[in-house]
């Protein structure tokens, strides 16, 4: 199938919140202090996250707006990105159920408008336009480009294993098939791509390019590299039916033979913001 035919359903991300929240690494500080500087932010504006899954990025600019808005299609996501905001003490956050194609959604405008993992998910030229209607004069598009469920491979020594990614890609395989899931279709050639294309075509200006972080070393454990594989749609935790308690005892099981105390270590990834105006 071609990605571009691919529909979007509500099972894409179902049971993954709260895997997500954990199984994911953060972004780092330095991803908000870089926007920030770029941006001119000083804690006035709105920002608005869009597929804002459970609010990292939301959460992590939060202190450089008056107000931040994350829509999500996904009721369970937000749920998490609203218990994760009062845990942090983050009183300026507001999550509205919406999908991207549905904006404006009476939201008002915007002096940024985030895109993290999450446009590749969209009709990408109708949300392009949608969303320059909503951006204040001066305002910017910000796509977060990232990897955060594993890191870099490689043999550079670590203090501990890396988790073994390519046994947990086949045990996935095994119960999955070779064919890449997404909700309740599939996609074998993967996401579309030329979001560069899409983002000319509709008007804006740019890119902007800034890169932060990598190579930074994070310690792992069982659960969350657990967590890791249940946040992402192609194994969504919904996939395997009934076979999910022996799917995840079997992927316990690998990584308990991977790492005998438990713990593994990973390589961050660099960041990459690509910010339009």
């Amino acid at each position: 199938m071609n990605p571009q035919d691919w529909q979007w359903d509500k099972t894409l991300y179902a049971g993954s919140a709260r895997h997500y929240a954990v199984g994911r690494m953060a972004y780092p500080n330095a991803l908000g202090e870089a926007l920030r500087d770029e941006l001119q932010l000083n804690a006035t504006g709105r920002l608005l996250d869009v597929g804002c899954g459970p609010g990292p990025v939301t959460l992590l600019l939060a202190p450089y707006f008056a107000e931040v808005v994350g829509v999500d299609a996904d009721a369970d996501m937000l749920d998490v990105a609203a218990g994760r905001a009062a845990e942090l003490g983050v009183h300026n956050a507001k999550w509205k159920q919406l999908r991207a194609e549905e904006l404006p959604g009476q939201l008002g405008t915007f002096e940024v408008v985030t895109f993290a993992q999450s446009f590749h998910w969209m009709n990408q030229p109708l949300v392009a336009g949608l969303v320059r209607s909503m951006l204040a004069d001066g305002g910017a598009w910000v796509h977060v480009g990232a990897t955060t469920h594993r890191g870099i491979d490689g043999r550079t020594e670590l203090p501990h294993p890396r988790p073994p990614w390519d046994a947990i890609d086949g045990l996935v395989t095994r119960y999955l098939g070779p064919v890449r899931r997404a909700g309740q279709s599939a996609l074998p050639t993967g996401t579309p791509g030329g979001e560069e294309d899409v983002m000319r075509a509709a008007g804006y200006a740019g890119p902007t390019r800034i890169v932060v972080g990598g190579n930074e070393v994070e310690d792992r454990t069982v659960d969350d590299v657990v967590a890791a594989v249940f946040s992402l749609s192609s194994s969504a935790p919904h996939l395997f039916g009934a076979e999910l308690p022996a799917f995840e005892t079997d992927l316990r099981e690998l990584l308990t033979k991977a790492s005998g105390d438990g713990v593994f270590a990973e390589q961050r990834r660099e960041i990459e913001a690509v910010i339009w105006r």
